[in-house]
């Protein structure tokens, strides 16, 4: 699979919703993830990211316009020991309780499909780094219904040993904007991943689609000590 620019593939998709990004710095020493939400409608712009603890939830920037909080008010990023979770909704919350009770994360998403939210189904997208004895390995997941059939839903999960340096992937909602979006497909993308935290964050940022772009979570993680920095870019003030 071909390395592609992160920077590339989001300055050509004016909308690929929600993306999950995941890799390994160019030095080898961080995991680097990444978590942004974009939006077209006025509830899922009403957005930013707020931290909680160790991880952090979406919450309304202006509680009057907010009018169905069902899919966009969740915990995108929790932590469970040395496992990092992010994803694209409450099964932030699935994958976190059922491996709290000794499931995989695997198991946890079988609990779990595509969003309700015809004729879109927005797939449900989730990655987990696991950090243990100064290494660490990655997995995304992606729920989807089968072509736009909400009655079947098709699940793939992509897992990653071991991470090469400089090299992450890249998971989103959408192939592009359209009236009716449609789901992702494919392998996550392999993408490059030779910035520090500050720089990531704004190539990220600022190559996000001006008008849709909501929120950016990015956080590099110390693979020998756990320890962590954190950015987080709203676009409402």
């Amino acid at each position: 699979m071909e390395l592609l620019s992160l920077e590339k593939e989001l300055k050509t998709n004016t909308y690929p919703g929600r993306g999950i990004v995941i890799g390994k710095s160019a030095d080898g020493s961080k995991i680097v993830i990444a978590y942004f939400i974009m939006g077209r409608s006025v509830n899922s712009r009403n957005r930013v990211f707020v931290e909680d603890g160790n991880g952090i939830h979406t919450q309304a920037h202006d509680p009057a316009k907010l009018s169905d909080p069902s899919l966009i008010i969740y915990a995108p990023v929790r932590v469970l020991n040395d496992k990092t979770i992010v994803t694209n909704g409450d099964q932030t919350d699935t994958i976190y309780e059922l491996m709290e009770k000794g499931q995989t994360f695997e198991q946890a998403l079988r609990t779990r499909k595509f969003e309700p939210d015809a004729p879109n189904y927005t797939p449900r997208i989730s990655g987990m780094v696991e950090i243990s004895d100064g290494k660490a390995d990655y997995c995304m997941s992606i729920l989807k219904s089968a072509c736009g059939n909400p009655d079947s839903c098709s699940r793939y999960t992509f897992s990653y040993e071991n991470p090469v340096p400089g090299e992450g992937h890249f998971i989103h909602t959408y192939s592009y904007d359209a009236d009716v979006l449609p789901s992702f497909e494919g392998e996550p993308k392999r993408v490059r991943i030779d910035k520090d935290i500050d720089d990531f964050t704004d190539m990220v940022w600022n190559s996000l689609n001006e008008d849709n772009k909501v929120s950016l979570f990015v956080r590099y993680i110390d693979i020998k000590t756990g320890g962590y920095e954190t950015r987080i870019v709203n676009k409402n003030k």
